[in-house]
């Protein structure tokens, strides 16, 4: 079509554009005019718990370096290779593939060996694009669930608009920039393990900005023949980074913001290359767009159907700069952006970055909320400005052959590399959001942080994880790392501390010549239980625990060891530093670890696991979240008898600690600075008492 038709179109989409800042052709649930209540800083106050969990990975696939074209400026695009998904042919050949967002389709058979099945970047040059923008590229592939006889398969890649004479099939954004296209290929022979066929252009899009594109596309493998879903294609189209204030989310007359279906073998769009379903939620309503499944979106990054249960539809929405969420996706759902962001009001008018989230009002109504979500965790002197750097990837509910990860929604952050958890059952549309919990990672039997799988060979961002899950046809998943372009299957779990900590025991330890205290005149013996009835006082040298007793029956030194046993504390709860120390590897009043419980964990000496080597005590646990000075939650908050389990395993370092049989540890470390020692029980400067003392274990050689 000739350019000047182009910018005639063009012209009309600013039109538009300018007249979208309250869409007229969007749903108009309610909203306050002003946004209610005070602005929101920490919209989610309470950190992803650590579940205890860990997953146990191995190598599965190492792919070639690739480099995007042209070459780019923004280091995050400076990766190995820039695989970002794995799915397996539905065929039953056990071929899996891998797409690189810089041109390439790998298939991976038994031997796991990648090999180019379609050079998707050769195949559309010089017009293909991957060198700005962090989606841009050959961004996804899907195949037609009867490829085994259709051949039929689906791609997405991303052009300079300024390249090509083609035009957007439906209404692109003012000032487009880049065109998302979705290809059909048929392949002669389906079995053949390279491409040979013939392609046609399905559906083109116009994004005014480099970032939230067309970022999935796919089809329901929960449908089967004759179901109504069956064989339709889903795309998750972003709202190409301008959606903050333009209103084109909501507005139901344009394609981006939204999810899309099609049927990819139809005629009756407008540009006659694919079918809009009649039972898609909008077909047939006057200006409004009949491809439209969902809409109100900003960066739908990842969606999946549980294999499980009632199929749910499942979506990984990328925030603004502050919640990271997982919906539960019905037709005509309205996800809320730019009006919300997450369970907020968002407002999209205010000038002070800072006072951008509020309250939902009372009379709310029409949107859809997070089944589950976390936020960003921003420092108290964060100028609201920039990105902390959190970008929720999406996942898929677990139904395999792992028993312990069953029933799980398994997702991940994009950048920072954490994977998380929620349980789908909790995961309830309309209810309360599910609990999210933070998994651990294990590689021959050690555990391990994301970057240190991803970070070994890696180029470009060295603190972006880039890190993506995938699924097999068994359901099986797999951690993706763009960094060095490595693949890694999900074999097993295993769980933290979970050692044999051996069978030697000790209890009925309650009488003065069982223990040996700091300052003895402060301690009491009466019969059932240990007391520090005195308040410890601070002692010259490192700074560490003022008052506690050393347990002197049973071994001379555990190596191993689970503790059990009740606490509690008697300073009394208007206190807000109330503390007990639990001592272990202990080898002297200078070389020691402890687990401090607190009714505080908003400073850096309470609440976590701390080693004292000859220096002030340092702080180990996972918790401590520097950054927003907090740990894990209060210990113990009150008065009464709590009941305490720690876990140590020698050989690992592995230290859990556990609160009133709560099968998730609310403390976890990792630290070998001593081999073996002894286990004791304290507190800095409170008063506080132990009974129903078992410490079962190894005595150290």
């Amino acid at each position: 079509m000739p350019k000047s038709r182009w910018l005639l179109l063009t012209i009309v989409a600013v039109l538009a554009a300018l007249l979208q800042v309250t869409p007229a052709n969007a749903a108009a649930p309610g909203r306050a005019a002003v946004p209610p209540g005070d602005p929101i800083y920490d919209p989610i106050p309470e950190s992803p718990s650590t579940s205890g969990l860990g997953l146990t990975v191995e190598d599965y696939a190492s792919f070639p370096k690739s480099e995007p074209t042209p070459a780019p400026t923004d280091q995050r695009l400076v990766r190995w290779a820039r695989i970002n998904h794995l799915g397996e042919v539905p065929d039953g050949s056990g071929r899996t593939y891998v797409p690189d967002l810089n041109g390439k389709l790998y298939f991976l058979g038994k031997d796991r060996k990648p090999h180019v099945y379609l050079d998707v970047g050769a195949t559309f040059a010089p017009q293909f694009f991957s060198g700005k923008g962090m989606g841009q590229g050959f961004g996804f592939v899907t195949f037609d669930p009867n490829f085994r006889r259709n051949g039929r398969f689906y791609t997405v890649h991303t052009e300079l608009a300024s390249s090509t004479d083609k035009v957007p099939d439906l209404t692109p954004e003012a000032g487009t920039l880049y065109h998302g296209i979705i290809t059909e290929w048929t392949a002669d022979d389906p079995h053949a393990d390279t491409f040979k066929g013939t392609r046609r252009e399905v559906l083109r899009l116009g994004f005014a900005g480099q970032v939230h594109g067309i970022q999935q596309i796919d089809f329901n493998p929960t449908a089967r023949p004759h179901d109504k879903d069956y064989g339709l294609l889903y795309v998750a189209a972003g709202d190409g980074g301008i959606g903050f204030n333009s209103g084109i989310p909501q507005d139901l007359s344009i394609p981006q913001g939204k999810i899309l279906r099609i049927d990819p073998r139809g005629t009756n769009s407008a540009n006659g290359k694919y079918g809009i379903p009649k039972n898609n939620p909008f077909t047939g309503q006057a200006g409004k767009l009949g491809e439209i499944y969902a809409y109100g979106m900003r960066d739908p990054h990842r969606f999946s159907w549980d294999p499980g249960g009632s199929h749910r539809l499942f979506l990984g929405h990328i925030g603004e700069h502050a919640i990271e969420s997982v919906y539960d996706i019905r037709a005509g759902a309205n996800l809320g952006w730019s009006d919300r962001e997450g369970s907020w009001v968002f407002d999209k008018t205010a000038t002070d970055p800072c006072k951008k989230l509020y309250p939902l009002p009372a009379d709310d109504k029409g949107y859809t909320y997070p089944v589950a979500a976390y936020d960003h965790d921003p420092s108290p002197t964060w100028d609201c400005k920039s990105d902390v750097g959190r970008a929720i990837a999406g996942g898929y509910v677990y139904r395999g052959k792992i028993a312990a990860l069953r029933g799980k929604y398994l997702f991940d952050d994009l950048v920072d590399g954490r994977i998380f958890y929620t349980e789908e059952r909790e995961m309830k549309l309309g209810g309360p959001r599910a609990e999210v919990h933070q998994l651990m990672l294990y590689k021959d039997g050690k555990r391990l942080s994301t970057a240190d799988l991803t970070g070994p060979g890696s180029t470009g961002d060295p603190k972006r994880a880039d890190l993506r899950i995938g699924r097999d046809g068994a359901g099986e998943l797999y951690l993706i790392g763009k960094a060095n372009g490595k693949i890694w299957k999900i074999t097993g779990t295993q769980n933290f501390a979970s050692c044999d900590v051996g069978h030697t025991t000790v209890r009925n330890a309650t009488s003065a010549k069982d223990w040996t205290p700091v300052t003895p005149s402060k301690w009491q013996f009466p019969g059932r239980e240990v007391v520090l009835a005195e308040a410890g006082v601070e002692r010259p040298g490192p700074r560490r625990p003022f008052e506690y007793a050393v347990l002197n029956k049973g071994p001379a030194a555990w190596k191993s060891f689970q503790l059990d046993a009740q606490v509690r504390l008697d300073t009394p709860v208007d206190i807000i530093n109330r503390d007990v120390i639990l001592v272990y590897n202990y080898n002297s009043d200078l070389q020691f670890s402890y687990t401090h419980l607190s009714s505080d964990n908003s400073i850096y000496p309470h609440n976590g696991m701390f080693t004292v080597n000859n220096a002030d005590r340092l702080r180990l646990d996972d918790q401590w979240n520097a950054v927003r000075s907090h740990g894990a939650p209060p210990a113990i908050k009150d008065a009464a008898w709590h009941r305490v389990r720690i876990r140590h395993c020698g050989d690992s370092g592995e230290t859990a600690a556990y609160i009133d049989g709560s099968r998730t540890p609310l403390i976890t470390s990792i630290d070998s600075t001593f081999a073996s020692g002894k286990v004791g029980f304290g507190s800095f400067d409170n008063i506080g008492r132990i009974r129903d003392l078992k410490v079962t274990g190894t005595p150290a050689a």
